[in-house]
């Protein structure tokens, strides 16, 4: 799967982790709502607009650097994909099923993928905190563009399907794509956080979403072996 392709299959993804999402970001939006009054639902939406384009941003921006990272290392033509990195693709598609796993509260293995990011976050998760409350655009987009960087297993797995892309520049844009699928729940989150959160921690809304992520981690490893629409393999690998 590479070009513009990609883009529907990682909005759809993000669309359907909203309740990790919810669990990683709803307290944070909720923090942003209770710096504003009540009545002033312009600046409250402009607030959360503005937080989420910088989380969305930093999305994108660690596409772009992993991806151009890989493109240097020439890693698709040592793994002998140079066309699809059709390995990177099993790689991803294993990481979504562990994430789906991970939401169905099967298997927890997916937060030692998490420790991989918490070296960085120890610096930036401060820098976050001095900018509460969140009373001015500039503070939101700000406290955005470092939330981002969370250490977080499902945009790691989104991540590493997002490299599987030939180009920095797609890699990008995949990101770009996962990020606006989370905002639908995210920016609800900011709203009406309480309810939103107990309706997406039910437990059959929980195990339906991670079945629908399983799913497209067992086709995204169905594709990266090689075999197209028609079940034909080529052997490639």
């Amino acid at each position: 799967m590479t070009d513009w392709v990609i883009f529907l299959p990682m909005f759809s993804m993000g669309l359907v982790s909203s309740t990790h999402c919810i669990g990683m970001c709803g307290g944070i939006m909720g923090a942003l709502t209770m710096a504003i009054p009540a009545d002033a639902t312009p600046k409250r939406w402009g607030i959360l607009l503005t937080y989420n384009l910088g989380r969305v941003a930093s999305y994108s921006l660690i596409g772009f650097l992993v991806g151009l990272f890989i493109q240097r290392l020439g890693v698709r033509q040592q793994l002998g994909a140079p066309d699809n990195g059709s390995v990177l693709r099993v790689v991803a598609g294993l990481l979504l099923i562990a994430m789906g796993l991970y939401l169905a509260d099967w298997w927890r293995g997916l937060r030692h993928l998490e420790t991989i990011g918490r070296y960085l976050w120890v610096y930036l998760q401060p820098m976050g905190k001095n900018l509460l409350p969140v009373n001015s655009l500039p503070k939101a987009l700000l406290l955005g563009t470092i939330w981002g960087w969370l250490p977080c297993g499902l945009v790691y797995s989104a991540l590493a399907l997002a490299v599987t892309q030939p180009v920095p520049w797609l890699a990008a844009g995949s990101m770009l794509a996962f990020g606006l699928g989370t905002l639908p729940a995210v920016l609800a989150a900011g709203v009406a956080a309480q309810q939103l959160t107990r309706e997406l921690q039910r437990r059959q809304v929980r195990i339906a979403l991670a079945l629908l992520i399983i799913f497209y981690g067992s086709w995204t490893i169905y594709g990266g072996l090689g075999f197209n629409s028609m079940g034909t393999h080529h052997h490639h690998l």
